[in-house]
């Protein structure tokens, strides 16, 4: 595993379990975890322990496109998302792992990211860019009070 890491921490104003739920659901995944510029795509998510998904992102502007996936190691309802991450392209070999861990706080949701094993060829300041406009998607999605 290359020993490019980073972490992030944001304090969400959602419950846990609204902030769990958007972590593993299909859509909300296609709709938050693409950053600004790409569409997402979830080709399959089985989200339970050894359970495995696949997901593209494609470049709005150009139309090129990138997959990736991996397996789900460990889940914690509420609490903690760890899965592996390995992009289909060659050029960016290994594999990654991203834990998500999920406290509970008085005004919402902590959550930590944690993202090792990034491909040498990919920058750390591009990785915190892009989660950066993916968590700010998240926010908006689950933070919002939409009623029925």
């Amino acid at each position: 595993m290359s020993s490019n890491t980073i972490r992030l921490h944001r304090v969400l104003r959602a419950p846990p379990e609204r902030v769990y739920r958007a972590l593993l659901d299909a859509d909300a995944m296609a709709k938050w975890l693409p950053p600004h510029g790409f569409t997402g795509k979830v080709h399959h998510l089985e989200a339970k322990v050894g359970g495995t998904y696949k997901m593209s992102f494609t470049n709005f502007t150009s139309g090129h496109s990138h997959s990736f996936g991996g397996e789900y190691l460990e889940l914690v309802p509420n609490e903690l998302v760890r899965h592996s991450d390995k992009f289909d392209d060659p050029n960016l070999p290994g594999e990654m792992q991203t834990t998500l861990t999920l406290k509970q706080v008085f005004c919402g949701t902590e959550l930590s990211i944690v993202q090792e094993g990034i491909p040498s060829m990919i920058p750390p300041e591009a990785c915190y860019l892009g989660w950066q406009e993916s968590l700010t998607l998240l926010a908006q999605l689950i933070e919002a009070a939409v009623p029925d």
